[in-house]
Parts: C-alpha cells; sequence; structure tokens
C-alpha cells in the first residue's frame, strides 16, 4: 500500500525557505568573519538575536558544516564546509568563467577579446573571441605576447610576483631597441610599469606591440588573490580608446571583477581590484 504524502501549505514552504536563508546567511557570515567567531559576532553581523543564531548554529553543527572550539566556545567552519569549498575550487576554471564576460565585451565593444594565462615562455591566448568585424591582427590562441610591450603582458607582470617573470621581462628589456626601451621610464622600467598597472587596476597600450592596435588588459584572481589569467580586449587604434578611464577600460575591469568574484576573489582594502 502507498502513502499518501502530506501536502506542505504555502506558509510552512514559507518558513522553511526562510530557514534555509537564516541557515545560509549564519554560515556565510562565519566565512566572511574569518571561519570563526564568536557567538555575540556571529548575531551582530546577521543582525539577529544570539538565541536565534544559537538554533541555527547547533542544526549546522549536527550538519558538520560547522564546530564549536570548546576551549574558547567560538564556532569554525566544520569539515563538510571543507569539502564544499575544495569541489567548488576544482571548478574555479578561469577559462571556462570567463566565458560569458568574453561575449558581452565583444558584443558590446564589437572588440576583439581573449584569456591568457603564464605559460613557459611568457602569456599565451587559451581562449579567443571576435566581433563581426574583425580586427586583422596576428594573435590567435596559442599566441604568446610578451611582457613589457602588451597590455595582457603588463598585466600579468604587476600582479604575478615571480623571479621566472621577471627574468623574461628583463630578457625582454635587454633585447630592446633603443626606440622600445625609451617608451619605459629610464631609472625603473620594470618597477615603474607595475606600479602604474596596479595603481589603475588595468594596463593600457596604444601601439607598443604592434603597429595599428591598441589594448586593455585586467589580471583575473583566485581565492588567494593570485592572478590566474589575464582579461584583454584589443582593436585598431583610431577608433578604440586605450585611456585609463575610457569606457573599454572600465568594462574590462568590471568583468575581470566579476571572473574574479567566480574564482573566489574577495575584494578586501589594499588588495587588487
Amino acid at each position: 500500500m502507498t502513502a499518501t504524502p502530506i501536502p506542505v501549505r504555502p506558509r510552512e514552504r514559507r518558513q522553511r525557505v526562510q530557514a534555509a536563508e537564516t541557515g545560509m546567511a549564519v554560515l556565510k557570515a562565519l566565512a566572511e568573519l574569518g571561519g570563526r567567531a564568536s557567538l555575540t559576532l556571529l548575531a551582530g553581523a546577521v543582525e539577529e538575536s544570539p538565541a536565534k543564531v544559537h538554533r541555527y548554529l547547533v542544526s549546522l553543527m549536527e550538519a558538520g558544516l560547522v564546530n564549536q572550539d570548546t576551549a574558547t566556545q567560538q564556532y569554525y567552519l566544520g569539515l563538510e564546509s571543507l569539502l564544499l569549498g575544495l569541489a567548488a575550487m576544482r571548478q574555479a576554471d578561469p577559462i571556462r568563467m570567463a566565458e560569458a564576460s568574453l561575449v558581452r565585451l565583444r558584443e558590446e565593444l564589437e572588440v576583439t577579446c581573449f584569456v591568457a594565462v603564464m605559460g613557459n615562455k611568457g602569456p599565451t591566448i587559451v581562449r579567443f573571441e571576435e566581433p563581426g568585424l574583425p580586427v586583422t591582427v596576428n594573435v590567435r590562441v596559442g599566441s604568446v605576447m610578451p611582457l613589457l610591450w602588451s597590455a595582457t603582458g603588463r598585466a600579468l607582470l604587476a600582479t604575478l610576483d615571480e623571479s621566472a617573470v621577471r627574468a623574461l621581462a628583463l630578457a625582454e628589456l635587454d633585447s630592446a631597441p633603443p626606440g622600445r626601451r625609451a617608451l619605459l621610464d629610464a631609472d625603473d622600467p620594470i618597477g615603474h610599469l607595475q606600479r602604474s598597472v596596479l595603481a589603475a587596476g588595468c594596463a593600457c597600450v596604444r601601439d607598443t606591440n604592434l603597429p595599428g592596435i591598441s589594448a586593455v588588459a585586467a589580471a583575473l584572481y583566485d581565492y588567494t588573490g593570485r592572478p590566474r589569467a589575464v582579461l584583454t580586449a584589443l582593436g585598431a587604434t583610431g577608433g578604440f580608446d586605450a585611456s585609463v578611464d575610457g569606457p573599454i577600460a572600465q568594462a574590462v575591469r568590471r568583468e575581470a571583477q566579476a571572473i574574479s568574484r567566480l574564482l573566489g576573489h574577495a575584494a578586501r582594502t589594499g588588495a587588487p581590484p
């Protein structure tokens, strides 16, 4: 004999949804407070009474999402929260996360755009989108961009603090003709470049890498604050506004920040944008 399911009344359904929302709010607040906090601090963060928050914490502890330190009485994220985070991290692929942003930039700005990652030989294009009337430019998936002369390279050089990256940049500098070297600061060419990119939140170039081509690029950060890739938009210099405060730079920064959030990056004071 099959049991007849008991229907859930709309009011009961709303209450269950509200309870779930409050529970998730408590869990998210705990994460935002560094993964460990007192009951009082948590209650203040979610603007609920300590008694109510405690009830939700008990349920979260039963589910393994939260634990309590018996010595300090503080609550901290449990094993199940860790496993959820690890599962999310495994899916945090910057190339996949950037696909929607590439399409938006291509359609809204009608510019060529791509994602590049740091490879053994330098910044390497791994995903490429062109508008209906593409700009004739000899870069495609697999192309390696220079660190000093391309917007893509400068965005990585400014944010990826690694000796191998600096060594590649120094090699480019040593082999550059005098005319190109004159485009950089005479006293501290690499350091000045890094500081200017970090201050602007993006790298902008006009005709420095390819004649007649300008570009804007911004780094994509993961949950550790490490740059995982770079988002770049480029176009013919005559119709491409490569200014730091221009609409293209604003759009690239906005999309880069959106992708970074998907990768788990939380903006904080003093952190890269």
